[in-house]
């Protein structure tokens, strides 16, 4: 994808509603109000075994590394499926989340055999493969039966020392109503967290840019954001330039410049856990128009952070995680899972 500014953002993006990138399927033309939910889940290096000459995964092949075998595979499959049926079962009265986003996926192929794991289920995928050195990528998987995916669009983050995964956009429907995702996995915090704060700030400043186009057709536009974004909520880059707060109120008086996070909802002290101490770089921001009672609006209990008790370390909570360092533990993955539940009129 060919550079951009952020000031050349705003005019193609307008262009994105109404002569997309990529056209998936048509408006439904009705459907009954009902309850949604979106789960997301860094799922922490979801690797087929077969070596990618075109990315640096060799660590995750038979031969490297990590020694990563069909085996091991098949147990993160079991792992990671387990996870998302309890979560069906515990909070969406047994139906699977209607949209699924992943964190550090290889590639396409690796979330349809992960979604083979999930009996009966109705998801299409749209996957998009980004510029990670390393080759992990975000993928969103959607229930067809209850959201039309409209178009996506991927936004690069220009950075000068390394190259990160895109900020994607999706253009959804729930029944009649039009819906904005933009995910995220923004650059991580190696060597200090001083060291890569820019990268993330213009990470920021790129998916700020987005969504102001996005505003700029309609203030009121139902917009959800969610990602592992390697900062905190009281981060520059989350507080500051994309305007998160954890109170309604300022969002609801500014809804051209404030988003919710709804980290506000929840007492979880977090869904990763670093060096002793509980971080929540996962997080999911809604606009304004998700705060009133028309549309879609939040449901009244709208955000868990999933952490039931087996996949937790029992002496500290922390997530159970396939690796710790170099060494090979088999758990599910190293965050917790993120779940929002909204709701149509």
């Amino acid at each position: 994808m060919p550079s951009r500014t952020h000031l050349l953002i705003v005019l193609p993006l307008i262009g994105v509603i109404t002569a997309c990138s990529a056209v998936y399927a048509q408006l439904p033309t009705q459907h009954p109000a009902r309850e949604y939910s979106l789960l997301w889940w860094n799922v922490e290096n979801l690797f087929d075994t077969i070596d990618d000459p075109q990315t640096d995964d060799d660590e995750f092949t038979p031969q490297g590394k990590k020694q990563w075998t069909s085996r091991k595979l098949a147990v993160k499959y079991l792992r990671l499926s387990h996870v998302i049926k309890l979560a069906s079962i515990n909070l969406n009265n047994g139906s699977y989340p209607d949209i699924i986003a992943l964190a550090e996926v290889e590639n396409r192929h690796v979330v349809k055999t992960l979604l083979s794991f999930l009996p009966g289920h109705e998801y299409e995928i749209v996957h998009h493969d980004s510029e990670d050195p390393r080759g992990i990528d975000i993928s969103l998987a959607y229930n067809r039966s209850s959201v039309s995916v409209i178009s996506s669009r991927a936004f690069r983050v220009e950075l000068e020392q390394l190259r990160t995964r895109d900020i994607l956009l999706y253009e959804l429907s729930l029944g009649p109503h039009p819906l904005y995702l933009l995910l995220n996995h923004w650059p991580s915090r190696s060597f200090s967290k001083a060291w890569s704060e820019p990268s993330r700030t213009e990470a920021a400043r790129t998916l700020r840019s987005v969504i102001d186009s996005l505003r700029t057709i309609d203030p009121y536009h139902d917009i959800i954001v969610a990602g592992d974004f390697n900062d905190e909520p009281h981060n520059k880059s989350i507080s500051e330039v994309l305007g998160s707060v954890t109170e309604k109120q300022p969002v609801l008086r500014a809804c051209k410049s404030k988003l919710y996070n709804l980290w506000a909802e929840t007492d979880a002290p977090g869904s990763y856990y670093y060096r002793n101490t509980w971080n929540r770089l996962d997080q999911i921001l809604v606009s304004c128009g998700l705060l009133d009672s028309s549309g879609i609006m939040l449901h009244r209990n709208p955000f868990t952070c999933f952490s039931p008790e087996h996949i937790r370390n029992p002496a500290n909570g922390s997530p159970l995680p396939a690796w710790k360092g170099g060494r090979y533990l088999g758990g599910y993955s190293d965050h917790f899972p993120l779940i929002l539940r909204i709701a149509t009129e």
